[in-house]
Order: structure tokens, then sequence, then C-alpha cells
């Protein structure tokens, strides 16, 4: 299960609006590779939707099938707002549903052989 936590508004090139939903999975520990120590986080996921501001506003707190899964990409460069510190990132959190989930889980990619 995800809940939606937050919502905010983006602009397109034409210049409409439109809203994206920000969903937070369950917490996790996770162990820090500087400290080496455990920590509690959630990952968080923003979806896109087609609903105004004051649906999302209502929306606050819904929670809906489906999790926050972790998804390698090409890497790129990430700033971190509260310290201003440019990092490389190689991954995402993406929303899943229940039956993308189970095939994240359960498929394994065949490499091509040439």
């Amino acid at each position: 299960m995800v809940t939606i936590v937050d919502y905010k508004t983006y602009q397109k090139e034409d210049g409409t609006d439109f809203q994206v939903l920000i969903v937070q999975g369950g917490i996790e520990a996770v162990k820090s590779k500087a400290s080496k120590k455990t920590y509690l986080t959630a990952r968080k996921a923003n979806l896109p939707c087609t609903f105004n501001a004051i649906t999302c506003e209502t929306l606050l707190g819904t929670q809906m099938p489906g999790s926050v899964h972790r998804i390698e990409v090409e890497p790129y460069q990430y700033l971190i707002p509260e310290s201003g510190e440019m990092i490389t990132l190689s991954h995402h959190y993406e929303y899943l549903d229940d039956e993308e989930t189970v095939i994240a889980k359960n498929v394994v990619e065949k490499e091509m052989v040439a």
C-alpha cells in the first residue's frame, strides 16, 4: 500500500498546469553507508494525474494498492536542495501497482546474445 502524502503543481511547455500526486510507501530500515547505523525511511514517488488542485487536496491521506520501487536508470546529476551539493545518481523511485510489483519481483530480463 502507498499513501498520498502531498501534491505539486507543474507547468507544461504550453503553459497549462498539471498536478502530480506524491505517494509514499511504508517505512523500511536501511543501514547508512557512512555511519553504518540503521535508520528508518520511506520511499516516495511522483505520480502524474488528471485531477485539479482541489481534488488533489481532498485525496491527501488516501491509501491505494501498490508500492514504490527503486528503478535503475542512466546516471544523472542531482542537486541536494538542503546542502547545495551536486551528486550523481543512477536510480529513481517509481510507483508500481500490485500487478506490476508481482511482475517486477518475478520476471528476470534475458540478455541478448549476439
